[in-house]
């Protein structure tokens, strides 16, 4: 696989990102979302295939796959999974901070458009806007009030679990410049000992050199 283009994408009040790219024969492409623990992520995509004749990007065909992979922040895989030309996967994150999600397509197939380009559209969504409320609304058979109160508890949910990420983000930043400074302290003591020690070094050479000589 060629070295995977890693793009940020900041989670946003809106909790969801859309976009395309395009990819080559062997290209992967891999994206960062910053996302908080036990929280609901859901990725939609379609492929394109470039057409040489008509120049112009198509449907793709049945044929074509894309394999997924998440991995957590600690470098485990959350999904690794092959989808079809067009699909949809979710995963919930148990671990908070930066996943990544990469997608290549199946090298076994990519004959079929010979070194062309697939154009790949990307919709991630994450937290209550993950949430199909019309599908819930229908099966636990919700009045739109009901509805509007679901969609505030889970909003009121997904503020929580940002402000207990924050909080993670701070404890961990802290940690690390109370470290950071620690070892600057340790390093300039470090420092002025061996001046010292080079310094008193320095002087009984110089005596010894003075008394060898007969001047002292």
């Amino acid at each position: 696989m060629g070295r995977p283009a890693l793009l940020l994408l900041a989670l946003c009040a809106a909790g969801a990102r859309g976009l395309y790219f395009h990819i080559g024969e062997t290209e992967k492409r891999c994206f960062i979302e910053e996302i908080p623990d036990e929280t609901m992520v859901i990725g939609n995509y379609r492929t394109q295939m470039w057409d040489k004749q008509k120049e112009v990007f198509l449907p793709s065909t049945p044929g074509l796959g894309m394999h997924v992979e998440v991995k957590d922040p600690e470098g485990k895989v959350v999904l690794s999974r092959q989808y079809g030309s067009d699909g949809r996967f979710t995963f919930t994150s148990h671990t908070p901070g930066d996943h990544q999600i990469c997608l290549h397509s199946n090298s076994t197939r990519m004959a079929l458009f010979a070194g062309g380009r697939l154009r790949v559209h990307l919709d991630i969504q994450v937290g209550e806007h993950a949430n199909n409320y019309p599908e819930i609304a229908a099966k636990d058979k919700l009045t739109e009030l009901q509805l509007r109160a679901r969609q505030l508890l889970d909003q009121v949910e997904q503020i929580q679990k940002e402000q207990d990420y924050q909080r993670y983000r701070e404890e961990r930043f802290r940690l690390t410049s109370e470290s950071t400074n620690q070892r600057v302290l340790w390093w300039s003591i470090a420092q002025t000992v061996i001046l010292i020690l080079t310094g008193i070094w320095q002087m009984r050479h110089l005596k010894s050199f003075f008394e060898a000589k007969k001047l002292v």
